[in-house]
């Protein structure tokens, strides 16, 4: 079953979606999926160098305290399911432009839902600057890629057009917002489901197997 993720990695509800799919996925170990990650940017219009956290929750939300309180809804949701989130942390909300292209950089080498998770991982539990080029070629090195290949990537124009594609094309297609799940471009669901959603899903594709 093919499985198209639409997420934006500085949306914890995708971190937290991820993480349901994958315990959804642990309880119908038959079932063979193949995940694709496609773009979304949450703020398409951000500066590349992204924007201090309290002036973007300002001009957003209305003020840090409501953004304390948001964030204590999905650092509660995620710790049931076992996910520790340091939303503390975070000092800067990133321009996602760059990191998406990462995950197709890492596509490349069969990396590509490794290389979500360690942005997911790098920007939610330890607070570091996804939309920094250091930053994101450490995480690449970290996951076994060359360091000079992610940067001539980076500093290139490769996928650049296709990762804003996408993300125009899933809002032609109606996605609003993320995560949302599209298999095999026939069903969606969408929202950070609890993990017996997707079960009813997964349990289609094991009947079309066996049938």
């Amino acid at each position: 079953m093919l499985i198209e993720i639409y997420s934006d990695l500085i949306c914890p509800w995708c971190f937290l979606g991820k993480v349901r799919l994958d315990r959804a996925l642990a309880e119908r170990p038959g079932v063979r999926v193949d995940l694709r990650w496609m773009p979304f940017q949450l703020n398409p219009d951000l500066p590349a160098e992204g924007m201090d956290r309290d002036l973007y929750f300002t001009a957003k939300f209305g003020g840090p305290e409501r953004a304390r309180q948001m964030n204590a809804v999905v650092e509660q949701a995620a710790a049931r399911d076992g996910l520790l989130l340091r939303l503390d942390l975070i000092r800067r909300i990133p321009s996602t432009l760059q990191a998406h292209r990462m995950i197709r950089f890492a596509e490349r080498f069969g990396k590509a839902t490794a290389m979500a998770m360690a942005l997911f991982s790098a920007y939610f539990q330890q607070g570091r600057d996804i939309g920094d080029m250091t930053t994101l070629v450490r995480i690449a090195t970290d996951l076994g890629l060359d360091a000079l290949e992610a940067t001539d990537y980076l500093v290139g124009e490769v996928d650049m057009a296709g990762v804003r594609g996408s993300d125009a094309q899933a809002r032609q297609l109606g996605v609003q917002a993320v995560p949302c799940y599209i298999f095999d471009r026939r069903y969606a669901l969408a929202g950070a489901q609890e993990h017996t959603a997707f079960l009813p899903m997964l349990d289609l594709a094991r009947d079309e197997m066996v049938g």
